[in-house]
């Protein structure tokens, strides 16, 4: 049999509101066909907390930062302007694919990236995204409906990072997080997605 290669289309939506992009995606699932293109979002949002389906309210302390209720998967996370927020929107069950090939796939393009610049991320069993030293500096949390995902993975770039204070962030009490500039590594966040789009457009776009 034939290998399929897949087409995939990347659009870089700058800074947006979660709102918005949450229901353009939601909305963007439901009218596809089984000719519909993959996409992959990239964008950044102003400040906003978003809870997962498994997330225990009780993990946020008081604050002004909007908090959104979201249908993913995990726990409470923050985001903010200065962290890199990647939305696949891929038809996992047209490439034969599990939502475990997706979560690994996210987290290795970040492992491989830190590895070009001579930082070792590392995965945890049981808490999705990716660490350094034990600091967590890339979030996932998945949505498959219809056989097609939606939500992603978030990436502390060069970011404020006190707002994660007043959570659990993914629901684990004192977990620290850290980001890109803090490992001297001093790119833009341009220069971030730019890099993490053209590893990214490889991987899913090589035949299946």
């Amino acid at each position: 049999m034939a290998a399929i290669a897949f087409e995939i289309q990347m659009c870089d939506l700058g800074v947006v509101d979660y709102m918005p992009v949450w229901e353009a995606m939601k909305a963007f699932n439901e009218v596809r066909t089984a000719d519909t293109r993959d996409e992959v979002w990239w964008v950044q949002h102003p400040p906003v907390y978003t809870q997962g389906l498994n997330c225990d309210r009780s993990t946020l302390t008081a604050s002004d930062i909007p908090v959104i209720a979201t249908d993913r998967g995990g726990q409470i996370t923050y985001h903010g302007p200065g962290q890199l927020v990647v939305y696949p929107l891929l038809d996992i069950k047209r490439r034969a694919k599990g939502i475990r090939w997706l979560v690994n796939l996210l987290e290795q393009l970040i492992i491989d990236f830190l590895a070009i610049h001579k930082i070792q991320g590392e995965r945890k069993t049981g808490a999705p995204g990716v660490y350094v030293h034990g600091k967590k500096i890339a979030a996932l949390g998945l949505r498959v409906r219809r056989g097609a995902s939606y939500h992603g993975l978030s990436f502390n770039v060069d970011m404020d990072l006190v707002p994660f204070s007043n959570i659990d962030p993914c629901g684990f009490e004192d977990l620290e997080v850290t980001q890109l500039r803090d490992l001297g590594v001093p790119l833009s966040i341009s220069e971030v997605q730019a890099r993490l789009s053209t590893q990214l457009f490889a991987l899913l776009t090589r035949p299946n």
